[in-house]
């Protein structure tokens, strides 16, 4: 099908036509620019509501439950799938729209060039039959003359009262109008000749060229407007699949919530540990005697709140610990009722987090020690880090001088020993916890037994061979009130870790051990504050040594 040969004679249908081909494909890409607005505004909004929704980071604590977990990660697919509808935008209007804008401007030059070219062959062709019209019309007034001319000679002719001369002048006259009417004859005839031609090949060939051209851009036209639709559902089809494993991530996320451990979690979180009040027992005043009420059936009536002081774990002598859990004789725990209640909330929190219930503050504590733990193990890993470029450094000179890192070795030594004091000092909070009581006296204790030992004693000095050096003097630790000759059942050190010494070290005190540069030796006791661990070397000498002189390895940050 052509349009040249079934539509010759539809041109301005034609232009019409093509005309009402770009509009339309102009309104598609006004669509196509919408959609993608609505879908970024979509997209936008989801977002939005993401955000909104979001946990703060001061509610962290709220979304350890598996249904606020199942909820956040709800958020995270949702998030996912406004992305996928900013694709959606994105492609559409970056892809799809730009290709039909492309495709627009084409086509109207095309369009603009091949109706040109229609026009002028029109245009040649009316020109043409002008031509002919005029040779006709020329010819049908010389026709016209010249029979006029003919009859003319003829009534002269038989016209007895004229003379010879005037019939010879109308005969003159006649063959003249009947040469010219020849010539317009002639004339008319070739131009005829060349309009017929001319038409032949405008209806023929020429039009129905501009025809074809203007039919193959509009097919070209909805060609790639096709082409455009199928790559918006193409688009959309690419899409789906992420879309769906959004649904399906969301489904997932449903399933993951656990009842039985939101439950569980529920109770660790709010147990307080407090044993529940018991019988109160009946006072006779009658009698002044207590009678132990029987199938429990008078009324409970809380202790006072002094009464419960022994309730504390003591221990021996020298062995209790001040405040173990920090809560009897407290109003914010047991109220007047003998009910357990939630503490009230303080302007600061305890250090020890002696304010909270014993489960919540061991739980607590715990926490607060496997992060020291984990910031240990990091500083760790960065001193082996600095030690092995001290190395490199070391063996390659040219490389960097190995004393600029010194610096560096001497502040890892200072947050490890740090730590190493916030991780006892924090242990010591859990062993009070639990209830359990620590061998050894604090730091500050130990550094007053030795200010009490006497001015008198020998100056030592050493020579400073590596950073943080400690102090020349360690602690001594003294019997725990109660076991004067100060052995019990703490003198067996158990095992803890193990170390390796960074530097080499000379005993110059007692209780100190020597050891070589590179010497692996067992820990037995973590460093208490006063810069030393207690070690058992290859050959079973024990003793201490200075902290920042050995890299430690301890078994429980095996576990963190």
């Amino acid at each position: 099908m052509s349009w040249g040969t079934e539509l010759w004679d539809q041109w301005d249908n034609i232009n019409v036509h093509t005309q009402k081909g770009i509009d339309f494909s102009e309104r598609y890409i006004h669509f196509l620019k919408e959609r993608s607005s609505v879908e970024m505004d979509y997209a936008s909004k989801l977002k939005k509501l993401v955000k909104n929704f979001q946990p703060k980071k001061r509610d962290e604590d709220e979304y350890q439950f598996t249904w606020s977990r199942a909820f956040v990660d709800m958020l995270k697919e949702v998030y996912d799938m406004a992305s996928q509808h900013e694709v959606v935008a994105e492609n559409l209007t970056g892809t799809v729209s730009r290709n039909l804008q492309d495709l627009v401007t084409e086509t109207k030059t095309d369009r603009k060039k091949y109706l040109q070219d229609g026009a002028r062959l029109q245009e040649q062709l009316r020109q043409s039959s002008q031509t002919l019209d005029k040779a006709k019309r020329k010819y049908e007034k010389a026709h016209y003359d010249s029979e006029r001319s003919l009859d003319n000679y003829r009534k002269a002719d038989a016209d007895i009262n004229l003379s010879r001369a005037e019939v010879e002048k109308h005969r003159v006259v006649m063959n003249g109008k009947v040469q010219q009417c020849e010539e317009c004859k002639n004339e008319y005839a070739a131009q005829l000749q060349t309009h017929n031609n001319h038409q032949t090949e405008f209806y023929s060939q020429t039009m129905p060229q501009v025809f074809q051209q203007l039919q193959d851009m509009d097919e070209r036209r909805i060609h790639k407007l096709q082409e455009c639709v199928l790559q918006c559902a193409e688009i959309e089809k690419n899409v789906v699949p992420i879309i769906n494993t959004c649904i399906e991530g969301i489904a997932k996320a449903a399933g993951s919530i656990n009842t039985a451990a939101d439950s569980k979690l529920v109770i660790e979180r709010y147990k307080s540990g407090f044993a529940m009040p018991e019988d109160v027992p009946f006072e006779d005043l009658s009698t002044g005697q207590s009678i132990e009420p029987s199938n429990n059936q008078t009324p409970r009536i809380p202790a006072p709140a002094n009464s419960v002081k022994n309730a504390t774990v003591s221990g021996g002598k020298g062995k209790k610990r001040g405040g173990l859990f920090g809560i009897f004789g407290s109003s914010k725990i047991i109220g007047l009722l003998g009910k357990v209640s939630t503490p009230v909330k303080v302007d600061e929190q305890k250090e020890d987090f002696s304010d909270l219930p014993p489960n919540q503050r061991r739980r607590k504590l715990q926490q607060k020690i496997d992060s020291i733990k984990k910031e240990m193990a990091k500083e760790h890993s960065e001193r082996e880090g600095i030690l092995k470029l001290k190395d490199v450094y070391a063996g390659n000179p040219a490389l960097g001088d190995p004393s600029t890192l010194d610096k560096k070795i001497e502040e890892n030594s200072q947050k490890l020993d740090g730590l190493r004091q916030e991780l006892l000092k924090y242990e010591g909070y859990m062993a009070e916890a639990e209830g359990k009581v620590s061998r050894r006296h604090s730091a500050s204790e130990d550094s007053r037994s030795l200010s009490t030992s006497g001015s008198g004693d020998t100056q030592h000095t050493q020579q400073v061979s590596a950073p943080g050096t400690p102090q020349v003097q360690h602690n001594v630790y003294q019997p725990i009130d109660g076991d004067e000759d100060g052995e019990d059942e703490f003198d067996i050190f158990p095992v803890i870790g193990h170390c390796r010494a960074l530097y080499p070290f000379e005993a110059v005190n007692e209780g100190s051990v020597p050891m070589g540069e590179n010497e692996e030796m067992q820990i037995l006791e973590q460093d208490q504050g006063d810069g030393w661990t207690r070690v058992r070397k290859g050959d079973g000498s024990e003793g201490f040594v200075p902290t920042s002189y050995i890299e430690c390895h301890y078994y429980d940050a095996d576990q963190v």
